[in-house]
């Protein structure tokens, strides 16, 4: 079934930079809080979209403090059919170079994941969407990107980055490393509504290879990526119509 309202959660490399045509801000608060920034919803190249900041205006908002449950459900409440997640990562094996996208098919997530069902016992099997992750496979090889078809995303709580002795243990079970993807897609799975997410690789994770890690080289590359992530999400958004 073609989507209705594709939803755009955008994270650190999209920001709040995606252009929207006759937008309307969507002020909204759910029974699990406010998001972290009102969806933005109008059309896209003909498409209709909403999008939310996943890190709020300005990126104000740090990994471990994100509302997953008030976002996952404001998209739901507006009538979201998809939701395409952006992801900065870090990568795991030394053959994913920093600026490859990586669209997982699985993910791992060692530490407490949000929840819908606090209340009763609901056992969801979490899954990524294989129509989703196609379209934005597709996308990235048509703007000319490296692209990683597949792999296992591992999250972590953040806000600090891992330590090497992390990183050596989760290299033996992931492809890249990022602090929020499993959690919206856990949401997302609860929620019935097809999640898959376009990852960027904005660094060795810490240890992988031998030069030092810092939080200003990841967001360097960040901002180098930003225009491409622009790029293969919209390209994206037309395989979908």
């Amino acid at each position: 079934m073609a989507p209705t309202l594709i939803g755009i959660i955008g994270g650190s490399a999209l920001g709040d930079a995606f252009e929207l045509e006759e937008e309307q801000a969507k002020f909204l608060m759910t029974p699990h809080g406010a998001p972290s920034d009102p969806p933005r919803v109008g059309r896209h190249a003909g498409v209709p979209v909403a999008f939310l900041a996943r890190h709020g205006k300005d990126h104000r908002i740090p990994p471990h403090k994100l509302n997953h449950r008030a976002n996952l459900w404001a998209l739901k409440e507006i009538g979201t059919s998809h939701i395409i997640g952006t992801s900065s990562t870090g990568s795991l094996k030394k053959t994913i170079h920093p600026g490859t996208f990586v669209v997982p098919d699985d993910f791992v997530a060692f530490w407490n994941i949000p929840t819908f069902f606090d209340d009763r016992v609901v056992h969801s099997t979490p899954s990524l969407d294989a129509t989703l992750r196609r379209a934005l496979v597709g996308a990235a090889k048509e703007s000319g990107a490296s692209v990683k078809d597949g792999g296992a995303y591992v999250q972590t709580t953040g806000p600090r980055l891992e330590t090497r002795a992390e990183i050596a243990f989760f290299k033996k079970v992931g492809d890249v490393v990022g602090m929020t993807m499993a959690s919206e897609a856990t949401l997302a799975c609860e929620l019935g509504i097809p999640y898959a997410s376009l990852c960027t690789v904005d660094n060795f994770a810490h240890g992988i290879v031998d030069e030092p890690l810092t939080f200003e080289a990841i967001r360097k590359t960040q901002r180098e990526n930003a225009a491409l992530t622009r790029t293969v999400v919209a390209k994206a958004l037309g395989l979908l119509r």
